[in-house]
């Protein structure tokens, strides 16, 4: 069992900042990744970051997202800059543990004003 901590979510101005947290407590953890559902959608990869450091970012978001991660502490950061309205959304963190097992957070909102 992995249990996800998030924090950081909020409001903030188009072109502001924010920075995203999410600690996993249990099991070995593999890749971790931040997702995010905006009302009406699919929850969609934003980006991820294995054990080993190898980034993934979803075309919307590079250039102005950043993921890293500290494997002692089994944290993942999501620094998020030059925000969009259209960046508003839930944003989820999930750890893989093995090939068929993954975990997610509950999740934190993320609202950008224009």
């Amino acid at each position: 069992q992995v249990h996800l901590v998030e924090s950081g979510g909020g409001l903030v101005q188009a072109g502001g900042s924010l920075r995203l947290s999410c600690a996993a407590s249990g099991l070995y953890v593999g890749t971790l990744g931040w997702y995010r559902q905006a009302p009406g959608k699919q929850r969609e990869l934003v980006a991820s970051i294995t054990r080993g450091g190898a980034t993934y970012y979803a075309d919307s978001v590079k250039g102005r997202f950043t993921i890293s991660r500290d494997n002692a502490k089994n944290t993942v950061y999501l620094q998020m800059n030059s925000l969009e309205s259209e960046d508003t959304a839930v944003y989820y963190c999930n750890a893989v543990v093995s090939w068929d097992r993954a975990y997610w957070g509950q999740g934190t909102q993320v609202t950008v004003s224009s």
